[in-house]
């Protein structure tokens, strides 16, 4: 076998698993060791894997923001496990900020029996609250964003940095230790940074299955977060490393 068709195999194997042993690729390649190592090190030169202490895994790369109606269809006993966990870090009478996403909708249904003062971007959140006469609704303004039917832009983002809430919720398309949060495009990676600016409590809700991906824009660095409320998929090994890194780290 040539190095070409064994980094092909390799690449085959990292495709369908989320994390894999230098073990587990010697027997799926029948190569040595040291030829899987020097391998993986090639892979990891131009950028196509994540390296860890447990293993390796494929670089995910997230060029596009998906449609909410694409986004709904995903994962969703998972989400609705984050969201009631994060729920709980939530008191009678907070002002809380939802960022966009499913994940937020559907804390947004375990918040309805609190008198909240609630700022989102996201219009399905907006209009769901609006529903329940204890929740003081806030739509923070600006263009929206088609794909995610969400605020986006300066007035959004003034808003966001002229007040001081108990707790934001960031939701994302992508999160890793590496890279951390991360957007498909600037003006939503500026909303998360504004939206977290001057928040008590910082809470990442974000699903196992946008772990170790990247976008293009920068939002923060993991380390900006008082917690991060994920699901069990995310994995032990993963979930070490998080811990390990000092994440207060919550898993359902």
């Amino acid at each position: 076998m040539s190095t070409q068709q064994r980094i092909e195999q390799i690449m085959a194997v990292l495709k369908s698993h989320n994390l894999v042993t230098v073990d587990q690729l010697v027997a799926a390649t029948r190569a040595s060791p040291a030829t899987i190592r020097r391998d993986l090190i090639k892979l990891d030169d131009r950028g196509a894997i994540v390296r860890s202490h447990g293993g390796v895994a494929l670089k995910q790369f997230v060029p596009l923001q998906p449609t909410t109606p694409e986004k709904q269809q995903r994962n969703l006993k998972q989400k609705q496990a984050i969201a009631r966990a994060a729920a709980a870090l939530v008191q009678p009478g907070d002002a809380v900020v939802l960022d966009a996403g499913t994940t937020a909708l559907e804390l947004a249904r375990c918040l309805v029996h609190l008198p909240l003062r609630v700022f989102t971007g996201d219009l399905p959140v907006a209009l769901f609250l609006s529903a329940f006469r204890q929740i003081d609704v806030t739509v923070i303004g600006g263009r929206i964003d088609n794909s995610s039917q969400s605020c986006i832009g300066d007035p959004g983002r003034s808003l966001l940095r002229g007040i001081h809430p108990d707790v934001a919720f960031i939701s994302c398309n992508a999160w890793s230790l590496a890279q951390g949060v991360t957007a498909p495009t600037e003006e939503k990676a500026a909303i998360k940074q504004a939206a977290m600016a001057n928040a008590g409590k910082k809470v990442l809700i974000a699903d196992s299955s946008k772990y170790g991906q990247h976008a293009l824009f920068g939002v923060v660095p993991l380390a900006a977060f008082t917690h991060i409320v994920s699901d069990t998929g995310l994995g032990e090994e993963y979930a070490e490393q998080l811990r390990v890194s000092g994440m207060r780290l919550i898993l359902e």
